[in-house]
């Protein structure tokens, strides 16, 4: 009988979670399934080293999820498999690598390693997507307020178009990629991503492979721009990955070591958890 350990967020997918990850005990038939809180697990990295090596090991939950796993679960050892059953909301990551409505758990290893870190308010972590920061960072943190009162659904595209309409003042930024420096006034958006998708579908960086190597690059996108009605008008776009034709606009800067400041604190997300209160952030590969 196959044996899979299966570690969860209870916390994932707006607080079902828990009832995400038991449906595998419909999806695996015949299979000894143990459950386990992974929020739960004081030492992850310890945890995993004495997982009998003949069980499987999967993974449920969303994006933040998958964010705290490669952050806190060390250096994985090659031997070891890693499966992947969403239970999240956003699922930019299954979705980048073609994947999302999959119907069994993905094996999930070879996008666990090698990974970017991000550097932020003294801490480094290593990132699986993408570091968003202008206004998506702040529909996260407008997004966690309203999760926090649980009264109502988060709908990010609503927080975005409102922000972009009156609520959100974009800021100067200076942008430095593998040592040129530029500056951009009125931006909107500054993320550095490792992936395509970021904020539960939005195409940001067409072009990024996060499998690529020799060399290995990330994407920063910079979208800048005056006008609240030009851009609110061009956002729409950014689901399809056309918004790059608004070249006036919109550039992608790639490399290994990317830094970002603004001129006043706004708040960042990493692969969908949000840090308030940031100023700069740097990426290096």
């Amino acid at each position: 009988m196959a044996k899979y350990c299966v570690l969860f967020n209870p916390k994932a997918g707006s607080g079902s979670g828990g009832q995400g990850a038991r449906k595998l005990s419909t999806v695996l038939p015949g299979s000894e399934l143990s459950f386990t809180d992974v929020t739960s697990i004081p030492d992850l990295g310890r945890f995993l080293a004495e997982l009998d090596p003949e069980t499987t090991l999967v993974l449920s939950g969303g994006d933040g999820t998958l964010n705290h796993f490669i952050n806190d679960a060390g250096q994985l050892p090659p031997s070891r498999k890693v499966f992947y059953w969403p239970s999240g909301t956003g699922n930019d990551f299954l979705r980048d690598i073609g994947m999302l409505g999959a119907t069994e758990p993905v094996e999930i290893s070879r996008y666990l390693r090698n990974l970017p870190t991000v550097t932020v308010k003294g801490m480094t972590r290593k990132f699986l997507n993408g570091i968003g920061y202008g206004i998506d960072g702040y529909c996260c943190e407008v997004g966690d307020r309203i999760a926090a009162k649980g009264d109502k659904a988060v709908n990010y595209t609503s927080i975005a178009i409102k922000g972009m309409l009156f609520a959100y003042t974009p800021t100067s930024a200076v942008v430095t990629v593998d040592g040129v420096r530029k500056e951009y006034e009125h931006a909107w958006l500054c993320p550095t991503m490792n992936g395509r998708f970021i904020g539960g579908g939005m195409m940001l960086t067409p072009d990024q492979d996060r499998l690529a190597d020799n060399p290995k690059l990330v994407s920063c996108l910079v979208w800048h721009g005056k006008g609240r009605i030009a851009t609110l008008m061009a956002f729409p776009s950014v689901f399809k990955g056309e918004h790059l034709k608004y070249k006036k606009n919109i550039e992608i800067l790639r490399g290994r070591n990317v830094a970002v400041s603004f001129d006043r604190p706004t708040a960042l997300q990493i692969d969908g958890e949000t840090i308030l209160d940031v100023t700069e952030y740097s990426v290096q590969v």
